[in-house]
């Protein structure tokens, strides 16, 4: 048989080349106020040995390789523990943001259908109130707390391992690896198959775009990108913070435990760079020595980061890097590039550019289409600065989604012996091989005069004074539909809102594209996604505004 392939190898080599560097820093308990909570660390040879003997108990409450297992505890020491426990057993872990409405999260769990279900003692309270996974699941595992639903404790699962060493499975590369559901921002969140080599792939992606080598010290706002840290040789520092509200975290943490760890790396959704960016030109606070950001899930507005680099060094790297759950990253730019070439066309209604693809993915813009297409052959591809559908084929594309063969159909097209995936974004490439996001394609305006795509015309708008974000939405049938422009101001701003609609209509009044917005909105706060907090609920403010145009 061949060699394992699985990403917890990649720790067990760093537990054995270096067993004394910190693998991870997380909080013991949430502190108070401003104040950072204690930190516990976690070397490379304890994560290893800890997921060693957690693999162990699970095995003995039964879980078992390729057994589909629903973990549900906080981001800390045991997150990362039993997802590496579960790698190592060959088991699929199934993660599903735990924000989401909880109709959406029963339905995601009965599709996923998990034979065994580790949580804190809420989470198992919250499945049996609630019916999760009633039908499939046979094993329950609990995390800390008392018992009073069945199932097994894992301290006393980890009492009764033996000293020995845990042999971890010799998953191979197209084993089934875990199921990441989407952060379901266009509808209830899709299970997304990784398989192992997709993992490692992502690995190399990753290490390749963005530089990265060993030694690296990291702040993952979003917990799960920590599992990339041991295969980059990297230190992960948790942030006290609730991963699910990115846009509420208290800047001074984040300030003070980037200064305290001498984090040199942090990765943040856009929302949360944005209150981050604003509170140190607030407060005149300069992040030395942080010296790679990276920031994913939805555009980041030019203006943070503008505001980001200037509280950063000037040697200082800003990356943009274009992906989803399904394929990630696709494609990467820096923010040089936007801010001195790319933004003024931006502004003007191009769209955004999230850079070259690279090397590895092959990407290709193909017709504007909502039914499947089984084969690249029924594929029409547009010419360079056509708009059209973003298509992806590469190490990190998934193959398909969990127990959704429609969902799958939609999104897939057989090539060969690969598989291309559509993205669901539109955009187009430039003379310079650059591509360019214009949208969602599930988000886009049909029109008696055509289609139309929110991100060549919001970023416009976003450009006046006072105006924080934008969205553009339809009203009506699809081929009739009729363009309304929905406005969230910045606190400040909300006593300008006559003025600011009034630069509205004249900058719509100039672009073509933009002249057939009919009516100018004002809306307290934008719905976004649980993840990122970045994704605007387009769909959500549509009906909204329909309401508000028929009163």
């Amino acid at each position: 048989m061949s060699a394992s392939v699985n990403i917890a190898d990649a720790l067990v080599a760093m537990a054995r080349s270096r067993p004394e560097a910190i693998a991870l820093r997380v909080p013991q308990a949430p502190g108070r106020g401003s104040a950072l909570p204690v930190y516990a660390e976690i070397s490379y040879a304890e994560l290893d040995a800890a997921s060693d003997r957690s693999a162990a108990a699970l095995a003995l409450a039964g879980i078992v390789r390729g057994m589909k297992t629903a973990l549900m505890v906080r981001p800390g020491r045991e997150l990362f523990v039993l997802m590496f426990a579960l790698f190592k057993l060959g088991a699929v872990p199934v993660l599903i943001d735990p924000g989401i409405d909880r109709r959406a999260l029963r339905e995601c769990l009965d599709e996923a259908a998990p034979a065994a279900f580790i949580g804190i003692p809420l989470a198992q309270i919250a499945r049996i109130v609630l019916g999760w996974a009633r039908c499939s699941l046979r094993i329950t595992v609990t995390v800390g707390g008392r018992l009073g639903w069945g199932g097994q404790r894992l301290d006393d699962l980890r009492a009764r391992v033996a000293e020995s060493a845990f042999v971890p499975a010799a998953t191979q590369g197209d084993e089934l690896a875990a199921i990441l559901f989407t952060s379901g921002s266009t509808g209830v969140p899709k299970g997304v198959e990784y398989l192992h080599r997709h993992f490692l792939a992502q690995v190399d992606l990753l290490r390749e775009g963005f530089a990265l080598a060993p030694g690296l010290v990291n702040m993952p706002t979003f917990p799960p990108f920590a599992l990339f840290d041991p295969a980059l040789g990297s230190t992960s520092v948790i942030p006290d913070m609730d991963p699910t509200r990115p846009a509420s975290a208290d800047p001074r943490k984040l300030v003070a435990t980037i200064q305290r760890y001498g984090v040199d790396m942090l990765f943040g959704s856009p929302a949360l760079l944005d209150t981050l960016s604003r509170h140190c030109e607030r407060e005149g606070v300069q992040l030395a020595g942080l010296r790679r950001v990276i920031s994913a899930g939805a555009p980041v507005a030019t203006a943070v980061l503008a505001r980001l680099r200037g509280c950063l060094d000037e040697d200082a790297q800003v990356f943009t890097p274009y992906g989803a759950t399904e394929c990630l990253p696709l494609a990467i730019i820096e923010s040089r590039e936007l801010l001195q070439d790319t933004r003024a066309q931006t502004e003007q209604g191009a769209g955004t550019c999230v850079g070259r693809p690279l090397a590895a993915n092959c990407v290709r813009i193909i017709e504007i289409g909502d039914e499947p297409i089984a084969q690249w052959s029924e594929v029409r591809e547009v010419a360079s600065g056509v708009v059209g559908e973003i298509t992806v084929a590469g190490p990190t594309t998934t193959e398909a989604y969990h127990a959704r063969p429609q969902a799958t159909a939609l999104a897939k097209i057989r090539d060969g012996e690969r598989i291309v995936h559509r993205m669901g974004d539109v955009g187009y490439f430039d003379a310079q091989g650059r591509l360019w996001f214009c949208g969602r394609k599930s988000q886009r305006l049909r029109t008696a005069q055509g289609e139309r795509y929110t991100e060549q015309a919001e970023p416009i708008f976003n450009a006046i004074a006072g105006v924080y974000r934008s969205a553009l939405v339809g009203i009506g049938a699809p081929g009739s539909q009729r363009a309304v422009l929905c406005l969230e101001l910045e606190p400040q701003a909300r006593d300008a809102a006559e003025r600011i609609e009034a630069e509205a209509r004249n900058l719509a009044a100039r672009f073509a594209h933009t002249r057939l917005i009919e009516h100018f909105l004002f809306h307290p706060k934008f719905p976004v996604d649980i993840r990122h907090n970045a994704k605007i609920g387009r769909e959500k403010l549509a009906l909204w505004a329909a309401r508000q145009i028929a009163r």
